[in-house]
């Protein structure tokens, strides 16, 4: 579900928050971070989900209100709820694993039913709604596109939604472009995601290792680091470029079935989007450097096995 570069960014973060811990943390601890962090995510998604379905779906609960009231107009009479029988959407909202989910983390407790509403009538007001409305038919890609339309156009923009979210989920500003990512994909093959295996046994050894081998190695990473900070400072560089290098540097050593090439420019954007303007390319000419020595001295062993997803 999650990709490597998603990961990678998790073990960073938890590295960081390990970094302002001090270095009293057990190695079963930081591990237990790490899950959490995964977790967490896992959380935001299954809400992002429920919070999209649930404006699909507040069409019927609109035409039940307005058909209810007391001197009913023909339009209340006539509210087309032609999206809460969408085919991908009970797709999505039957699926035992979301099921399970949602049993799981209880999403329907943090739902703000006025910004619900708000939402529903957004959408309710939409070109691309009335659109979809208008049209008799269903396929595949008009039901896909309108759940597409609620989450990038109606959701994602919306301030106070945000807002919303951040209230209740601390990671939003890490996870809001993977969590983009995963929506886009989800709604594209919905069948194909397990709600209840955020992270596949592969990618979770993967993540496991490279946390535990960039702590474990640390000396050797400082050791081949320093000598080519030059005039730079130590002391002064930022933590998370330290930690991304130091990353970097585990995966060349002991990480024998990815390419270096594929690790600098991971790391590299990395850089780019979670640190400092400057990181990119300070990342890109240390690790490359790195690179080349290792490589000269015959340090780095690598292999390629066909079937490896990482």
């Amino acid at each position: 579900m999650i990709s490597r570069r998603n990961i990678r960014v998790k073990v960073m973060q938890s590295l960081y928050t390990l970094d302002s811990m001090g270095n009293d943390v057990k190695p079963a601890e930081a591990v237990g971070l790490l899950r959490n962090q995964i977790d967490q995510s896992r959380r935001l998604f299954v809400y992002l989900v429920f919070f999209l379905t649930e404006v699909a779906r507040y069409a019927e609960k609109d035409a039940l209100k307005k058909a209810s009231k007391h001197l009913p107009t023909k339009q209340d009479l006539n509210i087309n709820t032609k999206i809460t029988g969408n085919e991908l959407l009970w797709k999505i909202v039957e699926e035992p694993g979301y099921v399970t989910a949602c049993m799981e983390t209880k999403p329907q407790l943090l739902v703000d039913e006025e910004l619900l509403k708000k939402t529903y009538q957004a959408l309710a007001q939409s070109e691309e709604y009335i659109d979809y409305i208008t049209l008799q038919n269903r396929d595949k890609k008009g039901e896909k596109d309108i759940l597409e339309f609620i989450f990038t156009n109606l959701m994602l923009p919306n301030e106070n939604f945000i807002s919303h979210v951040e209230e209740h989920f601390i990671n939003w500003d890490d996870d809001a472009e993977m969590m983009n990512v995963l929506m886009l994909n989800f709604l594209q093959k919905p069948g194909s995601f397990n709600f209840n295996e955020f992270v596949s046994k592969e990618k979770w050894d993967f993540a496991k290792g490279l946390l535990e081998t960039t702590i474990e190695k640390k000396e050797i990473s400082m050791e081949l680091l320093k000598p080519k900070l030059k005039n730079w400072d130590a002391d002064r560089i930022a933590s998370l470029d330290l930690i991304i290098i130091e990353m970097g540097i585990s995966e060349f050593l002991f990480f024998e079935t990815i390419p270096t090439r594929v690790t600098i420019n991971e790391y590299i954007d990395l850089a780019k989007d979670y640190s400092t303007p400057q990181s990119g390319q300070f990342i890109n000419g240390i690790l490359d450097n790195i690179h080349k020595e290792l490589t000269a001295e015959g340090k780095i062993n690598k292999k390629t096995f066909k079937n490896s997803t990482l």
